[in-house]
């Protein structure tokens, strides 16, 4: 399923639970966000429960966490790597907290967007490993491709 939320406010516990392809920001969530998802993309701007991405196989998650106690315990580390987002990341995240603060009026979007080269080294991307690695297969063989 492909689609888009924005959501001005705190979801609750379990935040798209087998997400497999929505995009979605929100501006917190309660323990297991992003539990068994397999697709898709989140922006959370605001604090995470405990226990997020706990199974989750697929998709990419961006946590903002300017306190640090997101990459302090509150990620479960069995099946993603936390990194800082690339340049690549950087640009749609940018677009994506735009997006959401156009549909919302956000207070908290506009912030960061108003300090975007500082806030930007608060987020975290969340990506399952194994993901990861098919990500980087395909890259690979589509440069292959493109040089035959």
């Amino acid at each position: 399923t492909k689609g888009e939320a924005y959501i001005n406010g705190v979801a609750g516990e379990r935040f798209c639970v087998r997400n497999s392809g929505i995009t979605a920001v929100v501006e917190g969530v309660g323990d297991h966000g992003c539990e068994y998802m397999t697709g898709g993309k989140v922006v959370i701007i605001g604090k995470t429960g405990r226990n997020f991405a706990a199974g989750m196989s697929g998709g990419i998650a961006y946590v903002y966490d300017p306190d640090k106690k997101f990459v302090n315990g509150l990620c479960n580390m069995e099946m993603v790597e936390l990194e800082k987002p690339s340049v690549a990341d950087a640009q749609e995240l940018f677009e994506l907290i735009q997006n959401h603060y156009h549909a919302t009026e956000s207070t908290k979007a506009l912030m960061i967007l108003e300090d975007w080269d500082k806030q930007l080294n608060d987020f975290i991307k969340v990506i399952p490993t194994d993901y990861k690695k098919a990500l980087a297969r395909i890259e690979e063989e589509s440069a292959v491709k493109q040089t035959v």
